[in-house]
């Protein structure tokens, strides 16, 4: 049997190499109780060097807390410029795509050089000015009730109006990845939209810095196998790589 110094050092290096861990993983491997692990992880926590969750822990805090956009815009900032150019690669001539809200599709939107006549579809009103500056590109804004952290509409008015389109992608940013809950958002009523989003387009690409990854949000947006193509940076680990590409989605990481 492990001692327990044994015990919390494979559980540390775990984390520390996937990001998360599993109970009952832990006890195959260590070959020990449910209840032992457990206590191994209740330890650890409360030593600040994990967070247990719903079978098992992750290295970091997985809930994530709504902030300004203005806030948001400053983190991996360097990363979501990456993401956004090689996404708007992805834009084909003469195309009719969906933007979602946030600082990651903003790169993205920052980064478009149409070819040809361009249609987006969006909800947020710092896409839409930042498209509105080119004659190629029509822009179609959904009206909805305003959410001021995000500067983007949501409610049922923004989901009604998207019952007349068909778009061939849409690119939305989000809040989590997990491999379990999927998708989320800080915000049901954005996760809302954002279903209904993905139910207008052909495939869906999430853009994402490598921070997203192991944290949730309050409203889940869908499954991960709903989506076809993740676009992200070098700090995804390789653990999360392979599980996603394990579900068939395509990984794209930025240099």
């Amino acid at each position: 049997m492990s001692t327990l110094a044994e015990r919390h050092q494979l559980i540390l290096l775990r984390l520390k190499e996937e990001g998360n861990v599993n109970v009952l993983e832990l006890c195959r491997d260590l070959k020990v109780s449910s209840v032992t692990i457990r206590k191994d992880l209740k330890l650890l926590e409360d030593k600040n060097l994990l967070f247990r969750t719903h079978g098992g822990a992750t290295a970091g805090n997985p809930y994530t807390s709504d902030r300004h956009v203005s806030e948001k815009e400053k983190l991996h900032a360097d990363e979501k410029t990456e993401i956004g150019a090689v996404a708007a690669e992805l834009i084909e001539p003469n195309d009719c795509v969906i933007i979602g809200s946030g600082t990651t599709v903003l790169s993205l939107a920052r980064n478009i050089k149409p070819k040809g006549n361009l249609t987006v579809i969006t909800a947020a009103l710092n896409v839409a000015t930042e498209l509105n500056q080119h004659p190629e590109i029509e822009v179609l804004v959904l009206g909805g009730m305003l959410r001021k952290s995000s500067s983007s509409a949501t409610g049922v008015y923004a989901e009604r109006a998207l019952d007349d389109f068909a778009c061939s992608k849409l690119f939305i940013g989000v809040d989590g990845i997990d491999l379990e809950f999927g998708l989320t958002t800080t915000h049901v009523e954005e996760a809302r939209l954002n279903r209904k989003m993905m139910a207008t387009a052909q495939k869906t690409i999430v853009l994402a810095d490598s921070s997203k990854f192991g944290r949730r949000g309050f409203g889940r947006i869908c499954a991960l196998d709903e989506i076809v193509q993740i676009i992200t940076d070098s700090g995804i680990s390789d653990h999360m790589r392979k599980s996603l590409m394990d579900m068939g989605i395509e990984v794209t990481i930025v240099a």
